[in-house]
């Protein structure tokens, strides 16, 4: 009898790299693949790879070396972000057998059929361009709470970012897709289901992308007519909206999600910049004016919401006032926590053309500077939530004697570990 080949994932940079890599080890253990943890030996290793920040090579260069060490017998693929951006310089990397581009990742395990250990690092790549089509994936390592895919790629050409070259053009599924696979979703017991994609408020072009045509049919859905098809679905007691762009965030959403009992007053919305002259330099499309206006509506109809923000610090031309902009601008918003990056050079970005670079140091203070305020920020909003009860969804991990859940509003709450809690909504008094 032929012995089970096994595989180990390791998933590197974001939620919707999460929903991907537990897609791909659903398809090889249906082709009969056994998983195993990344720590343990595999027959194949696969590295889900990322690009938002300039660690993407280290790390994934150190877990090669890593498996190297352990299992040189192995195969070794590499996917992702970073396998579609810069294939060549992956497949040079000493024990890398395979690099698989953003149209070939989910032809994984028919690329395993086909290859083996001793043949010369093989890429299998294309143009950006040529990439179409949508996969649906979720993950499912956790009965709580699901990260469910349900838009891919950017048609947006913001100056700092990779993104478009990695994913290709914007294109999602279908409405009446996404409804049938929350319905499966549902039925293993799972309460949160989490809405990813790389631009999510962009939600409704077809999988060719741009033209949103399948076959003679235009689809003109949008992201507002999903969550109220979401919102009908049995069985699912909470979604969460993981980030949105304030452009594509509209008074429509906003008002949907303060009278929806199942959607989580809770937003994550992305900055970049509170300096209307650097958000320009970044090629947004808005100005912070805008952004002040949804943080105000949403404080308005859900003074209890959660709102956090995505910020970037040293962009290149970005003077001491301008950043001073940025922290007096973020000060006197109500927002309740910063994700703080520090601006990394990327290669083919327009970015790379503007003057004076920011030294490094002064990023790093930068970055330090906001995150101080992020944890005033914090602080103060769960101050307020004291000696209320909210409701609580408990996750079934045991880690030393405690469990943890989210509020509603996104409040972290930690207690000794309670069997009868797990996956379940619990009131709670903060």
């Amino acid at each position: 009898m032929e012995k089970k080949r096994s595989v180990a994932f390791h998933t590197l940079g974001c939620k919707l790299n999460f929903s991907e890599t537990s897609t791909l080890s659903r398809m090889l253990e249906m082709e009969g693949f056994a998983k195993r943890d990344f720590d343990e030996h595999a027959d194949v290793y696969v590295i889900n790879t990322c690009s938002v920040t300039d660690n993407a090579d280290k790390e994934c260069r150190y877990l090669v070396r890593k498996i190297q060490k352990k299992a040189p017998e192995s195969l070794v693929v590499i996917t992702g972000c970073y396998a579609q951006l810069k294939p060549k310089e992956i497949s040079e990397i000493p024990g890398v057998d395979l690099v698989l581009g953003a149209a070939e990742k989910f032809n994984i395990a028919q690329h395993l059929k086909e290859f083996s250990k001793g043949d010369s690092a093989k890429i299998c790549s294309c143009d950006i361009e040529d990439v179409t089509g949508f996969t649906a994936t979720f993950s499912a390592n956790d009965r709580t709470r699901t990260f469910l895919k349900v838009q891919d790629g950017c048609d947006y050409n913001c100056s700092f970012c990779t993104i478009p070259m990695a994913r290709g053009k914007s294109r999602s599924d279908s409405i009446e897709n996404v409804i049938k696979t929350v319905e499966g979703i549902a039925t293993k017991g799972v309460k949160e289901v989490v809405l990813t994609g790389i631009n999510l408020g962009d939600f409704g072009k077809g999988p060719d992308g741009a033209g949103a045509t399948i076959g003679i049919n235009q689809r003109e859905e949008n992201f507002y007519e999903l969550a109220q098809a979401l919102d009908k679905v049995n069985g699912i007691e909470r979604y969460r909206i993981s980030s949105i762009e304030p452009n594509l965030l509209t008074n429509d959403i906003i008002a949907f999600v303060a009278n929806s009992k199942k959607f989580m007053p809770h937003f994550h919305i992305p900055l970049q910049s509170g300096s209307n002259s650097i958000l320009k330099l970044m090629r947004r499309r808005y100005k912070r004016e805008l952004y002040a206006e949804r943080v105000a509506l949403i404080k308005t109809l859900m003074p209890h919401c959660a709102i956090g923000v995505d910020v970037i610090v040293g962009f290149p031309g970005e003077t001491d006032e301008e950043f001073k902009e940025t922290f007096d601008f973020l000060h006197s918003l109500d927002i309740s926590y910063l994700h703080v990056f520090t601006y990394s050079e990327r290669a083919n970005t327009q970015a790379l053309e503007l003057k004076p670079i920011v030294p490094i140091h002064v990023r790093n203070e930068r970055n330090k500077t906001l995150r101080n305020l992020s944890y005033m920020k914090m602080q103060y909003f769960t101050q307020q939530f004291t000696g209320q009860t909210r409701k609580v969804l408990f996750e079934a991990f045991n880690k030393n004697g405690m469990m943890e859940g989210y509020t509603d509003n996104y409040l972290r709450i930690v207690t000794p570990h309670r069997q009868e809690w797990a996956n379940e909504v619990v009131d709670w008094k903060l």
